[in-house]
């Protein structure tokens, strides 16, 4: 058991440093004075200057994060919804379909999803530009928040529903203030994994932008094609920094629920 453990720890290890070891190689390059990727000549800012000068890319910068939000917002409030009318479904055989019909859009190739999002927009002569994005990334992103909401519906104490109705509770009142106080960690926790994937996504964002609109990942390919620069490593470190920040957000904010949750557990004493 114990060199069981062992070799597991070594595994686990190996993993992180195969992961992470590009990603450390193209930050340590990033402060380069040299224009290649080769040999570090000397310490410098210019790169990180370089980039936070680019006007274009400070405005693609805005529109990613602005599709983002916008998106991940939205597809919280579908999610949640979603995952709670998907809970409360009284036949199992219907139930287990629409489960099944949600995680097959989270397997499925973002290739795929890509190119039929780009095949409907052009059936029904949608342009192609900053909502195609959004809309896309709505779609794409609500599974993940069902998936994420469902484990704390699933938690939630069937009682406290039926006492909230015995009271006279109304639908509304039991949804606002029993049912969603209950998964906040949940909802969260989906809208925090929704924000990621939307900023991280690169296969259906190419195929639904259009008309001059861009986000950060397009931009970086587009770039990365043109031939090696040392801006681009600037530009994806300052990427992985923020996407570090997000996790370690969302890290604390789900301690935070649960201290919370187990609070109340212990107050209320169910």
């Amino acid at each position: 058991m114990t060199n069981s453990l062992k070799w597991s720890k070594l595994y686990l290890f190996f993993v992180f440093v195969l992961l992470y070891l590009p990603i450390l190689y193209l930050v340590y390059f990033s402060f380069n004075e040299g224009g290649t990727m080769n040999e570090f000549t000397s310490f410098t800012l210019e790169h990180y200057s370089n980039v936070l000068q680019d006007q274009r890319l400070i405005q693609i910068v805005i529109h990613t994060l602005l599709v983002a939000l916008i998106s991940s917002t939205v597809a919280t409030i579908i999610g949640t919804l979603g995952a709670i009318g998907i809970h409360f479904v009284k036949s199992s055989q219907l139930k287990e379909a629409l489960l099944n019909a949600n995680n097959i859009l989270l397997v499925s190739p973002d290739v795929i999803i890509g190119s039929s999002f780009l095949l409907l927009f052009t059936l029904v002569g949608y342009q192609l530009g900053y909502m195609s994005v959004i809309l896309s990334h709505i779609a794409f992103s609500i599974p993940i928040v069902v998936l994420m909401v469902l484990p704390n519906l699933e938690e939630l104490n069937q009682s406290m529903i039926k006492a909230a109705e015995d009271l006279g509770a109304n639908r509304w009142q039991v949804l606002s203030q029993v049912i969603l106080p209950n998964i906040t960690a949940g909802i969260f926790s989906g809208f925090f994994m929704a924000f990621t994937y939307s900023l991280d996504d690169f296969a259906v964002t190419f195929f639904v932008t259009g008309n001059g609109f861009t986000t950060l990942s397009v931009e970086i390919y587009s770039r990365a094609r043109q031939g090696i620069s040392l801006e681009i490593n600037a530009l994806s470190t300052l990427l992985f920094i923020a996407s570090l920040l997000l996790v370690f957000g969302y890290y604390y904010i789900s301690q935070y629920s649960r201290q919370m949750h187990k609070k109340k557990k212990a107050v209320t004493g169910k």
